[in-house]
């Protein structure tokens, strides 16, 4: 019995050391296969090593679009010349939209190009303004994304900026002596640069060139008289173009104007007669007087400025003053048509009509009968030619428009290019 007693708790220790190892050989399997296959002996490993392993693929990511732009986004004092434009990477711009808030509250689109994927503003910007950028793209997989971004322009004052006018103005229809005129009303000290923002295009094309006169003054006709009919775009694109002097153009200026039929008057001071031709016909000879010793008319090229109604002649306008000896009292005409910036016209005349077509005896001007300057100021517009020959006083160039004054090689040296 004591025997008996003696093994039993033997036997039933091994049978606890036998089943704690079974645990730990299978938690040792387990653990195995959680950490990975290689961990594992015997059949049963070797089967489950071969087996492949099971990765996660990962998700593909496509890149957000990036914008650029110039200038950048939230940027402030944006210079005037700059050039706006906007493109992406990864993503390819669809549409662009360019505005501002005028000041006088009024929003105002700005418009441009999209091209091969980047957008262009056709303008520069304008100064001390909001401006807001409308963009619109698509990433790689064909998502459409969008975006706003805004900019504020450095601010000028009005001696910053330039205005500028451009003759003969839109829907005009001119003579064929007359010149494109482009003025401005502050001095341009970069002349160059404006010039490269001032184009001329004409139907049919006719070769011309560029002649400042002054900083404030820029002139444009074609080599020989225009073609009649011709069909003439001027573009001075000069909206916050630097004219140096830290000044900018403060607007671009667009006209398109006719070329009507050629009108020339041939003025001869000798026999005091003038020839109209018209579409090279002589369709009338007007007896004429011009100015006399001391005051004589300039011979030359001149083209007709103006037309008048009505208008009082001044001698003050010629440089005298009464008591002078050749001063004359105010004195109303009943047509008058402009020719120079120093005082000449070809107008009506009634008190010389028993000189002209014999004698010169005005100050200057060419005066005809009252019937006759009817018929000029009906039969002659603005840009016809006035060809005067006969004295020894010449047109100077600036002297109104007396671009025909230079021969042609001369008047391309005026070019800033």
């Amino acid at each position: 019995m004591t025997s008996t007693k003696n093994h039993l708790p033997i036997i039933s220790g091994l049978a606890i050391v036998a089943m704690v190892g079974l645990s730990a050989c299978n938690a040792t399997a387990t653990a195995g296969t959680t950490a990975g296959r290689t961990a594992s002996t015997g059949a049963a490993g070797s089967a489950a090593s071969a087996a492949p392993t099971q990765t996660a693929t990962p998700t593909k990511t496509t890149p957000n679009v990036k914008w650029m732009t110039t200038p950048d986004a939230a940027s402030s004092d944006v210079p005037v010349d700059t050039r706006v434009t906007a493109t992406t990477e990864d993503g390819t711009l669809t549409d662009a939209a360019l505005s501002y808030v005028s000041k006088k509250g009024n929003t105002v689109d700005a418009p441009g190009w999209l091209e091969s994927g980047t957008w262009t503003a056709t303008d520069l910007l304008q100064p001390g303004v909001t401006y807001t950028l409308d963009l619109t793209a698509k990433d790689a997989d064909g998502r459409t994304t969008e975006i706003k971004r805004t900019f504020q322009t450095v601010n000028l004052t009005l001696d910053d900026q330039i205005y500028v006018k451009v003759t003969p103005g839109d829907g005009q229809t001119v003579g064929v002596g007359m010149p494109v005129i482009v003025t401005f009303d502050l001095p341009v000290v970069d002349k160059a640069n404006f010039q490269k923002h001032m184009t001329v295009q004409t139907t049919p094309k006719q070769e011309g060139s560029w002649y400042w006169l002054s900083s404030r003054e820029a002139h444009w006709r074609p080599k020989a008289y225009w073609q009649p009919g011709t069909k003439v775009h001027v573009d001075a694109n000069l909206n916050g173009v630097p004219a140096g002097g830290n000044r900018y153009g403060e607007q671009s200026r667009t006209s398109d104007f006719t070329i009507g039929r050629s009108v020339i008057a041939k003025v001869d001071l000798k026999t005091d007669q003038m020839n109209v031709y018209v579409s090279g016909k002589n369709v009338k000879t007007i007896p004429v007087s011009g100015g006399r010793p001391g005051w004589e008319t300039r011979s030359g090229v001149k083209v007709i400025m103006a037309k008048f109604t009505d208008f009082t002649m001044k001698a003050e306008s010629i440089g005298l003053k009464e008591g002078d000896k050749d001063y004359y009292h105010d004195v109303t005409v009943k047509r008058a048509l402009q020719l120079t910036h120093s005082g000449e016209f070809l107008h009506s005349a009634p008190w010389s009509v028993s000189q002209q077509g014999k004698t010169n005896v005005s100050h200057g001007c060419t005066g005809v009968s009252n019937a006759n300057s009817d018929w000029i100021y009906e039969n002659m517009i603005v840009g016809d030619v006035v060809e005067t020959t006969g004295s020894n006083k010449p047109m100077k160039m600036g002297n109104g428009y007396a671009d025909w004054s230079l021969s042609w090689a001369n008047y391309q040296k005026g070019s800033a290019l």
